[in-house]
């Protein structure tokens, strides 16, 4: 296992992370790392509160072989990173909504009357949300904690590829997963570069911002 070099420069996770085609089979990012890494990416925001991103972890050659079919034509960060990380947006998410809610009063976050007022209030909600409603919902909110997941990794010295290209029809059942539950949102390959990304081209900001 390998520990990267980690950085609290803003700057420099967010101007050095490129998409990486390439890795070095030796680096193995342990299990407690990864924590580490799934954690951060984790305080990112989400609707209600309800965190509704799930992750599976593949970084096993049982699970890399699973995943190579379907992957496309991105074979290459499947086999050379040290892991690829499914995101998949939960479609049941408010099933964790006591829990939520339940720690932050016990935790001294929320008054218990806060809490009860915000579970009737979006109790209703949930009942009457459609399923493509909610999929818009999982997939914000899985693209968010995607970005933040990439930038922790940047933080503790590794790399990452997003990757877009896969069966995700194919893909949570492949790894026995509810496909009507759990949502593909991306594959984000991770592990340490191999050689360096390619810089690319932004638009400018008069291009892509108005002001009103």
């Amino acid at each position: 296992m390998t520990t990267a070099q980690k950085t609290n420069d803003f700057k420099e996770i967010i101007t050095g992370r490129h998409s990486i085609k390439n890795y070095d089979k030796s680096v193995k990012i342990s299990r407690e790392e990864m924590t580490e890494i799934l954690t951060v990416a984790t305080l990112a925001p989400s609707s209600i509160n309800m965190q509704p991103w799930r992750f599976l972890v593949i970084d096993s050659p049982e699970g890399k072989a699973t995943l190579a079919p379907l992957a496309r034509f991105n074979h290459n960060q499947v086999e050379t990173s040290s892991a690829v990380i499914a995101v998949f947006g939960d479609m049941n998410n408010f099933e964790n909504a006591e829990e939520i809610y339940g720690k932050a009063v016990e935790t001294g976050l929320m008054p218990l009357e806060v809490k009860e007022n915000i579970l009737a209030s979006i109790s209703g909600y949930y009942e009457t949300i459609t399923r493509e409603e909610m999929k818009e919902v999982v997939l914000i909110d899985g693209g968010l904690v995607s970005m933040q997941l990439m930038l922790a990794a940047r933080a503790y010295g590794y790399d990452t590829n997003p990757i877009g290209g896969y069966e995700k029809d194919q893909i949570a059942e492949a790894f026995g997963l509810d496909k009507d539950r759990y949502v593909p949102v991306m594959l984000i390959s991770i592990g340490k570069a191999a050689d360096k990304g390619r810089n690319s081209v932004r638009l400018p900001i008069d291009k892509v911002a108005q002001w009103k």
